[in-house]
């Protein structure tokens, strides 16, 4: 999915664990947020485990480990996403329609400077640099990140469903504003 098609501004929540973050897209989705305007970010596992192996089945993924049934619900209800081993961060899983431009990022000649893919892929959708670094060092902290993405209205609405998860931060990043776009220039 292109986001330069979607709406502008982006909320992201960050939760230290994968039920908060799981309780947070059923309590959007419960709650009417269009599902193709959420993604789910972090790590497939713990730094202790051993991936033992994914399979992608169609429009799902099967995930042998720790995380496999939150992964692989997430991946069908958010639309698919993507399994990318990173450097310095490790295995990072990406569903919904942040997916596409992680892989965009990856694959892409963006990452450039010393910054990640993940990083680079949250600076296209109008991400601060200061707040990406935040967020992949919450995600290098085995943490999880909830995206939504919509109009004002929609996003104020997210907002306080996800503000009832009891979410480590939630920010909303707003693409017309200036100071977000420095990486532009």
């Amino acid at each position: 999915m292109n986001l330069n098609d979607e709406p502008g501004d982006v909320l992201i929540a960050t939760f230290n664990d994968h039920v908060g973050a799981d309780n947070a897209v059923r309590q959007l989705i419960e709650a009417d947020f269009d599902k193709k305007h959420l993604s789910v970010i972090g790590k497939g596992y713990h730094t202790e485990e051993k991936v033992i192996g994914f399979v992608h089945t169609g429009d799902k993924i099967k995930m042998w480990g720790k995380y496999g049934a939150f992964w692989g619900a997430l991946w069908g209800v958010l639309f698919g996403g993507v399994f990318i081993a990173m450097p310095v961060l490790g295995p990072i899983v990406a569903v919904g329609y942040f997916a596409s431009v992680l892989v965009s990022a990856a694959e892409g000649a963006v990452v450039v400077g010393g910054i990640s893919a993940l990083t680079a892929a949250l600076f296209s959708v109008g991400i601060s640099k200061e707040h990406a670094i935040h967020y992949e060092t919450a995600i290098m902290a085995d943490g999880f990140m909830v995206m939504a993405h919509g109009s004002k209205d929609e996003l104020a609405r997210a907002r306080q469903i996800l503000d009832a998860q009891h979410p480590l931060d939630v920010t909303l990043h707003h693409a017309t504003d200036p100071a977000v776009r420095q990486h532009e220039s």
